[in-house]
């Protein structure tokens, strides 16, 4: 009888752990550079909170590499040969101005730094937060480093309950500290600066956006504000996936920039241009999503996707 009982507790634990299995769903693992997020025991990314260099040269800290596929390749890199400053998903500016001063250019890492602060990461129901905070500093007087902007990012990562996309959001606040700061793109035609995506690209890279095949260019070109990615990432003969960055937008319908290349760059949702702007008092906030997929996520899923972004990022 004692036996039949230890039988009885024994299957009735194991019905237990399998009808809650929520727990085991998300999961993190926190490093000395930074924190690692995983989903059914699946690697999602990694948010690389202290400072890394290549060489002693592009020092950049607050960035997310590796980026992965569902199936675990890849998306992402890292400290490129041809731009060794590209670092997966970054934002960086060419144009840094305090007080009306070109003081630094956070695009190829002259003369600012990213010093970590703090970083939290909470688990919540069906999705990670990682809550960071960094200080931009740059010798603006006397060679001496000085706190020109709090940085506090918000990285939320999204449980996925549909088998064929993953969402991830960013949420980043920057806070001028030494006056006034203005942040611009490359002074040029192009003014790329802003969110970016590094892509190890495939062959077979295409760019679409609202259902249309974009055409990439040297400038930027226009198009919905949403923009998915898609190819073999994993190699060639690979299955085809895709990565898409929503952009805060006041309708499904708006018209913004992006920056595109289909060899050796980076991918871009360029804000604010090559016009400098004021970062207000009260701070800037910009936000996206990623929506990570594979092939048999359409585009019209994607705009309805989108149109539940705006709903939920407001």
């Amino acid at each position: 009888m004692q036996r039949f009982f230890r039988l009885i507790a024994i299957t009735t634990a194991a019905c237990f752990f399998v009808a809650f299995p929520v727990n085991a769903q998300l999961s993190y693992a926190r490093t000395e550079q930074g924190v690692e997020v995983s989903d059914n025991g699946k690697k999602v990314l990694f948010y690389q909170q202290q400072p890394k260099t290549l060489g002693g040269k592009y020092v950049r800290a607050g960035y997310a590499h590796p980026l992965y596929t569902l199936d675990e390749k890849i998306l992402t890199e890292v400290e490129p040969a041809d731009h060794p400053y590209h670092s997966g998903i970054f934002w960086a500016w060419h144009q840094i101005i305090v007080n009306d001063k070109n003081v630094a250019d956070g695009w190829i890492c002259e003369n600012v730094s990213w010093a970590p602060e703090k970083m939290k990461v909470k688990k919540s129901g069906r999705k990670i937060t990682v809550n960071a905070e960094l200080l931009w500093r740059s010798p603006i007087n006397a060679g001496i480093p000085e706190p020109i902007i709090r940085e506090n990012t918000r990285i939320t990562i999204h449980h996925s309950t549909a088998s064929n996309y993953r969402l991830i959001d960013f949420d980043i606040h920057l806070l001028p500290l030494a006056g006034t700061v203005k942040l611009g793109g490359s002074d040029d035609h192009k003014g790329y600066g802003g969110f970016c995506l590094r892509l190890d690209l495939p062959d077979d890279l295409r760019f679409v956006s609202d259902g249309k095949e974009i055409a990439a260019k040297e400038e930027a070109v226009e198009a919905a504000p949403w923009m998915d990615f898609r190819g073999s990432f994993g190699g060639q003969g690979s299955p085809v996936s895709g990565v898409a960055i929503f952009c805060k937008a006041e309708s499904p319908d708006a018209v913004m920039p992006w920056i595109l290349r289909k060899k050796t760059s980076m991918q871009n949702a360029p804000y604010p241009g090559r016009a400098p702007v004021a970062i207000p008092a009260k701070g800037l906030r910009l936000k996206y999503r990623l929506v990570v997929h594979d092939d048999s996520l359409s585009d019209e899923s994607l705009r309805e996707l989108y149109a539940a972004y705006l709903r939920y990022s407001n």
